[in-house]
């Protein structure tokens, strides 16, 4: 279970442009839930997943782990736990190695490197098998520059290259939100497959409101570092996407938008 407890967190502290974006916030994410996150911008979406993997500190408030305090553990440690893959493609492969080699980094995620080499040949086969589950080919492009393949084939890879050792966490950053319509689809049919097959807890960030609707079984909306919906399975399962846009409306009217 990955547990937010009482999290204070402030931009610019002590300044003009001081802003408090979690004040005593709470959330419990349970095994194997899967976890899609809707809101505006500036509502708080990406910031609470910097906050679990470490990525940005808090001024107050626990993260725990199956009751194990992370709070002060370094982002590098929480990766061996947490897979994420970001919004742009570029940012979950190095472009300038090859398939290979990208996938042989992943492969070590969390292990000692040493001075071997850093391809492991035994494993080529079994890197072959993970990207032909992919069905875009790359299994026979062992040798190109991840740089040379397109916007959803790099985003496949991040996926699949995110999930390559054990973990305990899928974090989504509105990884689909960078892709065209048809290869959006493609993608989330992957994260799909993958977190079932690897019952993975996952927490998805989307813009995308039919994709909140249609995956996972736990859906949350956020407005200024607030949980305003908060529904589960069946409940959940109820939820539409004029549900949604009747509460977007309304905090709009409220903030005089």
């Amino acid at each position: 279970m990955l547990e937010l407890k009482g999290i204070h967190k402030f931009y610019n502290p002590g300044t003009v442009n001081e802003m408090c974006l979690f004040e005593d916030f709470n959330l419990k994410i349970n095994q194997g839930e899967f976890v899609s996150v809707v809101g505006s911008n500036g509502s708080g979406k990406t910031s609470m997943l910097n906050i679990i993997c470490g990525s940005i500190p808090v001024e107050d408030g626990q993260i725990l782990i199956d009751g194990k305090d992370i709070t002060k553990e370094k982002e590098y440690k929480r990766n061996r736990k947490i897979g994420r893959v970001y919004q742009n493609p570029a940012l979950g492969t190095c472009p300038e190695m090859t398939i290979l080699e990208n996938m042989s980094l992943a492969d070590h995620k969390g292990k000692f490197f040493g001075l071997t080499r850093g391809t492991n040949k035994a494993r080529v086969d079994f890197y072959r098998e993970q990207l032909r589950q992919l069905n875009l080919g790359l299994e026979d492009k062992m040798d190109t520059k991840v740089g040379a393949l397109s916007g959803g084939q790099r985003q496949a890879m991040a996926l699949l290259m995110s999930t390559l050792t054990p973990i305990e966490f899928l974090i989504l950053d509105e990884h689909t939100a960078a892709l065209d319509p048809k290869t959006a689809e493609l993608i989330m049919e992957l994260t799909d497959q993958i977190v079932k097959e690897k019952k993975l807890t996952t927490i998805m960030v989307t813009h995308n409101l039919r994709y909140a609707v249609e995956y996972g079984n736990r859906l949350i909306m956020m407005h200024q570092g607030e949980c305003v919906i908060d529904q589960a399975g069946e409940e959940k399962q109820k939820i539409t996407i004029d549900d949604i846009l009747l509460k977007f409306n309304e905090i709009s009217i409220e903030c005089g938008n």
